[in-house]
């Protein structure tokens, strides 16, 4: 048969019958594909999935099961979920984790902190690949949806595409990011922050230890990994690793849900700051001591709690905000003036040098209120001061794209909390996708998201996927 025959042919069986014909080729027959793509003058793989969206459907109720199963493994009982790094439950997830991995066909690796990857070779497999994915491990008492619909959602997005018949170009990986919560060893985003090559947080980890002494390493090494290793930067990765990163989370807000909105496309991660503050007075009996004599340390600490809500209101933005989470007196008797106060403050912008403002007179009004109050100010250590990260336009356009070709309603917005991604925008271009949940709960038993919203999110990533492996 003539070879123009023979593209023609080809041509005229995708045109009916659409993108999935196409797609059934092997990778042997890239060649052939390539010329199809010089005659008809744009690529045969680019998904038109809007031709098709009946192919694109969710499988809401396997992806249900598979969050109400990995909710079992929690150290609370239900509706709470209480998953730590590194404990017997936390293992048990991973392996449920890499089993789905398995089973959707890619192929499976771990770090030496317990990253885990999972791998779609795409037909340009020498390309970056782009990657997608979240968290699984939760604070005491959370609940369900928080980082899981990142991370079973991605496995499911990798399916629907499998489904598809969809061939990527680029590799497509999901990565389960270890410890994305500080709950045990006081680090946030740990399994992140050292892919982005934090050789700071390789060093402090060789002496950390958690609430009951045990190491980081004798932790890891517990559950599987760090295997006769102290040595951390064997998990960096190279900037370029990735040609793109997409994370789809719950919006942890209110604002989606109340707006009727299904989709909110982030454009921007605000920047963290955390301080931890110390005040020592003399105490003393609550009854015997009197007022002008005392150099009381619960005041002193909740004068500086007042102050942070002062300062942050003066910023004169709403994008910063202050929190004072921890606050705890010394001995705490009803009877006793404090002589010791600790408290430890959670600042936020996506402005990082107006934050740092902040921080600042955070910083003086601590060093005022210890002088004025006859107090000693015997620590004001600043835990994490990270940079903001802005979402890349390449990555938020494809989601927009994704939206409109699925008839979803978005709209563009800033992630308050911090996530993998802030971190991850250190190694390659990131975005990241929200969804709905109900009254915006978070981090409590009650937190909800509609299996109807987590598929809207499955499907724009999905499409976002597709679009970036194609790029």
């Amino acid at each position: 048969m003539a070879p123009k025959l023979w593209v023609f042919i080809l041509l005229s069986l995708y045109f009916i019958f659409g993108f999935p014909v196409i797609s059934a080729h092997k990778n042997e027959d890239v060649p052939s594909i390539k010329i199809m793509e010089d005659f008809s003058g744009y690529p045969v793989h680019e998904p038109h999935f809007q031709d098709s969206l009946s192919s694109l459907l969710v499988d809401s109720e396997s992806l249900q099961k598979q969050i109400d199963e990995l909710s079992t493994f929690s150290d609370t009982p239900a509706p709470s979920v209480t998953r730590i790094l590194y404990s017997e439950k936390d293992v048990l997830a991973r392996r449920f984790i890499k089993n789905l991995m398995g089973l959707s066909g890619l192929s499976v690796r771990e770090d030496a902190v317990g990253n885990i990857f999972g791998r779609w070779d795409g037909y340009e497999p020498e390309l970056a690949p782009v990657s997608t994915g979240s968290h699984i491990d939760a604070i005491p008492y959370s609940g369900k949806y928080d980082g899981v619909v990142g991370v079973l959602g991605a496995i499911e997005a990798i399916n629907v595409l499998k489904r598809h018949g969809f061939k990527p170009k680029r590799s497509l990986e999901v990565i389960m990011f270890t410890s994305e919560e500080p709950t045990r060893f006081g680090i946030s985003c740990l399994g992140s922050r050292l892919l982005a090559g934090s050789g700071e947080l390789a060093e402090l980890l060789k002496r950390t230890v958690d609430n009951q002494n045990i190491s980081f390493l004798d932790a890891a090494r517990f559950a599987g990994y760090a295997n006769h290793l102290e040595d951390l930067t064997s998990v960096f990765l190279k900037k370029g690793s990735y040609s793109a990163f997409i994370e789809l989370h719950i919006e942890q807000g209110p604002i989606l849900e109340e707006e009727a909105t299904s989709i909110g496309v982030v454009t921007a991660i605000a920047a963290p700051a955390s301080i931890k503050v110390d005040f020592e007075g003399n105490g003393g009996h609550a009854g015997a001591v009197l007022m002008p004599m005392r150099n009381d340390a619960g005041l002193a600490a909740a004068e500086l709690a007042l102050a942070v809500e002062k300062f942050v209101l003066e910023s004169g933005s709403i994008d910063t905000v202050g929190t004072v989470g921890i606050l705890e007196l010394h001995p705490g008797a009803i009877n006793s003036i404090p002589s010791k106060s600790h408290l430890e403050i959670d600042t936020r912008d996506i402005d990082e040098e107006r934050r740092n403002v902040v921080i600042e007179k955070i910083h003086q009004s601590a060093l005022s209120i210890a002088k004025n109050r006859g107090v000693k100010l015997s620590e004001f250590k600043i835990v994490n001061q990270d940079p903001p990260a802005l979402a890349e336009d390449l990555i938020t356009k494809a989601t927009e794209s994704a939206c409109q070709e699925l008839n979803l309603t978005y709209k563009k917005m800033i992630s308050r909390a911090y996530h993998d991604s802030l971190f991850m925008a250190r190694i390659s271009p990131m975005g990241m996708i929200f969804i709905p949940c109900y009254k915006g709960y978070s981090h409590k038993p009650e937190e909800f998201a509609a299996i109807e919203d987590i598929a809207n999110g499955v499907q724009v990533l999905a499409l976002t996927l597709s679009k970036l492996s194609l790029s």
